[in-house]
């Protein structure tokens, strides 16, 4: 019992109990004790609802609680992680969005930022010369997104990160000619798909991955309207 351990160590007592139950009893037990008693997350608390504009619910146990949109955040973080990089390809037809983009385009965190919200993305690299999964001509119900950026930044991106994993390798990988082509073909095919194109130049994640939840929604009400 909470308040025989209060007896036993008398002195200050410090809790951050939210049910107000539990709480006047025990404010109640340290007066009569005569005992300060301090909670420790009221002034936090009050911060957080005067700066965010909204009142504390005051229901214990909210961070715990696995509701219906926690399990379907989890299941699209178990599939993004699973098709990441053009993996299992032939699950494509179970997302709800595709990304298609050349090497450094932020297509994996991109897809972990949209399985938060609940998105299940998967991402295929865009590699000249090699063919992209057939599947991806085959898939109907998921928004394919070609994921760009600009040349040059795409080689002070790519040049930073070779630095980090082999310096010494000299590769087409950060050859600008090579970049430039790259990025050519693949907004040409893209455009050839008819598929919508976001350049991540100048966008961040978040940025990103606004535009790819608006696209997203137009795709299903667009597919609701749709005759048979």
């Amino acid at each position: 019992m909470v308040f025989d351990g209060i007896n036993a160590n008398p002195g200050l007592v410090m809790f951050t109990l939210v049910d107000e139950t539990l709480r006047r009893r025990l404010e109640d037990f340290c007066r009569e004790m005569q005992m300060p008693c301090v909670s420790v997350l009221d002034p936090l608390i009050s911060a957080l609802g005067t700066y965010l504009g909204i009142e504390s619910q005051r229901q214990p146990g909210r961070q715990h609680m696995l509701d219906a949109e926690y399990f379907s955040r989890m299941d699209a973080m178990d599939f993004a992680l699973v098709h990441d990089d053009g993996q299992a390809t032939w699950e494509l037809h179970e997302a709800d969005v595709v990304l298609v983009g050349v090497s450094r385009t932020s297509k994996s965190p991109t897809c972990i930022y949209l399985a938060n919200r609940g998105v299940k993305a998967a991402n295929v690299p865009f590699v000249p010369g090699c063919p992209l999964p057939p599947e991806l001509d085959q898939i109907v119900s998921p928004l394919i997104v070609g994921l760009t950026n600009d040349p040059d930044r795409l080689i002070q991106i790519r040049r930073n990160r070779l630095r980090l994993l082999n310096p010494s390798v000299d590769s087409n990988y950060v050859d600008p000619d090579t970049i430039k082509q790259e990025v050519t073909e693949a907004r040409r095919f893209f455009a050839r798909k008819g598929w919508p194109v976001i350049d991540v130049s100048r966008r961040s994640i978040e940025e990103t991955a606004a535009e790819i939840l608006m696209l997203l929604s137009q795709h299903r009400e667009a597919a609701e309207i749709k005759p048979d």
